[in-house]
């Protein structure tokens, strides 16, 4: 039932981000709310979330093919291809965002290795490479002397892109608000968070339960934990680098701060990725009864990634929205120069398309492909 849920609203999704295509192509960033000053806006926010969860998966799809581990066999397959479904997703949001888009093939050809972008579309390309190479593999012959070695490579490359993306963000020193050294530290760990997460979605919503059945309340119990420890690393970070800016007393910073929670984005800060995406899940997933259920793991790992959306926009939008000179308010007037930033209906639907388009092949790949199989949760 809960397939043939998704799968409509997958579908219903789709049929909006259609209409968002149309418009960004056909009018280009005219009907974007970014602009000169508010440069990147929700298809930023939501790159770094899909491929934070791709990285994520990929990590722990080395629980079962580099590390071995019994309580995850067989899980390999459904985290490589939550990791595959997760990389376009990214990709094709951050890519929407782009004004030439067609220049993309200059980073292959004509590329600076000093650009941190450049290294990230490289890193991209061989990590979605190897991660299509490692799932053939999986299907076909996870015994493979290639196998351990692909996800060798994988798991440095999960690691690494992470906390490029981190100093991608990092390296704006004219961004106080991200010019900090905690960011290439912290995705890295977000996106593990990220993976945890939708590892719990995977096996509590979709994954078979045979009769006999005794891993996969196992599985989740351990993904729960993971999920619980993470996330109170998450609010450590918070608190470190929130309490650094306020106490540094940086104008800009402060002022970027006090906009996520207090200001204009204290809901989505509060409401969203603090008590939905954080405080829940952890109360539920402490209580092993109900870390153990299906519905329970798997609902909280949807909540929580819903959390990581929403922290990804906390960090993208703040520090776009404090101007570098507060007389830059009033010098200038027109529709895309103004701090003010909130999603246009454009950018709205394209997201939702994004997130229905990856359902609906994420869902086919579990229907057409031996994503699951008895040994996922078969005992050994």
């Amino acid at each position: 039932m809960t397939k043939k849920v998704l799968y409509a609203l997958g579908g219903l999704a789709l049929l909006v981000g259609l209409w968002g295509f149309y418009d960004r192509f056909v009018n280009g960033h005219q009907n974007m709310a970014y602009g000169s000053y508010v440069v990147w806006g929700l298809w930023v926010a939501m790159y770094l979330f899909f491929v934070g969860i791709s990285a994520g998966a990929f990590m722990l799809a080395t629980l079962d093919y580099l590390f071995e581990i019994p309580l995850f066999k067989g899980t390999g397959k459904a985290a490589l291809w939550g990791a595959l479904v997760t990389l376009p997703a990214g990709l094709v949001s951050i890519g929407l965002d782009l004004g030439h888009l067609e220049r993309i093939w200059k980073v292959y050809l004509q590329p600076n290795p000093l650009s941190v972008m450049a290294q990230m579309v490289w890193g991209y390309t061989i990590f979605g490479l190897i991660a299509l190479a490692a799932l053939y593999l999986a299907i076909r012959q996870p015994k493979h002397v290639a196998m351990k070695p692909l996800m060798i490579v994988g798991l440095f490359l999960a690691v690494f892109l992470s906390g490029g993306v981190g100093a991608l963000l990092g390296v704006n020193a004219g961004r106080t608000y991200w010019h900090v050294g905690l960011l290439p530290a912290q995705f890295p760990v977000f996106s593990l968070a990220s993976g945890a997460a939708l590892m719990l979605v995977i096996i509590g919503l979709f994954g078979p339960a045979p009769a006999g059945n005794e891993r996969r309340p196992q599985q989740l119990w351990v993904l729960g934990l993971l999920t619980v420890v993470l996330g109170l690393v998450k609010v450590y970070f918070l608190w470190a680098d929130f309490s650094q800016s306020l106490y540094g007393g940086i104008p800009q910073n402060v002022q970027a701060v006090n906009e996520v929670m207090f200001g204009r984005y204290w809901w989505a800060f509060w409401i969203l990725q603090i008590g939905l995406g954080t405080v829940i899940p952890i109360l539920v997933l402490v209580q092993p009864k109900l870390a153990k259920h299906n519905g329970w793991a798997g609902w909280m790992g949807v909540l929580v990634l819903i959390g990581f959306a929403v922290a990804r926009a906390n960090i993208v939008f703040p520090a776009l929205t404090v101007p570098e000179l507060e007389a830059l308010r009033t010098a200038f007037s027109g529709p895309h120069l103004s701090y003010d930033y909130f999603p246009s209906l454009v950018e709205w639907a394209v997201t939702v398309g994004i997130i229905g388009g990856a359902t609906l092949v994420f869902l086919l790949g579990t229907d057409r492909l031996p994503i699951f199989t008895a040994k996922t949760e078969a005992t050994k």
